[in-house]
């Protein structure tokens, strides 16, 4: 039986999720990607809480991106994301690819917080 491309990324995104799980000493930098938008969130998974978020619908972001859905876009999340966990004293996190594949706009995204200061 063929998996549909929804199925495919779905069965991966619980196949990652069953391993990867954040603590307070290294939480889990999660990423979302649709069609028009990307967005990352570090979590922490024992308390449930959000504790550092950026995406490409941030108001300091939108106004300099010319769309919210290329490589550019997550490169600028990437570095946003990793500021802001800097400023929380957050250095090293788990990365969860969200069931998406390591290529392109998440590669892109990725890197730039690697390069921002965050160990993962």
């Amino acid at each position: 039986m063929k998996l549909t491309r929804r199925e495919s990324k779905q069965r991966r995104h619980r196949r990652v999720r069953g391993k990867v799980h954040g603590s307070p000493e290294r939480p889990r930098l999660a990423i979302f990607r649709s069609n028009e938008h990307i967005y990352a969130q570090v979590i922490d998974d024992t308390e449930h809480q959000t504790l550092a978020a950026a995406s490409t619908l941030d108001t300091e972001l939108k106004s300099g991106l010319s769309s919210g859905a290329n490589c550019e876009a997550s490169a600028q999340v990437g570095k946003l994301i990793a500021v802001r966990s800097l400023e929380k004293g957050i250095t090293k996190v788990v990365f969860d690819r969200g069931g998406n594949l390591y290529h392109g706009r998440i590669k892109a995204l990725a890197e730039a917080a690697r390069e921002a200061g965050l160990d993962f």
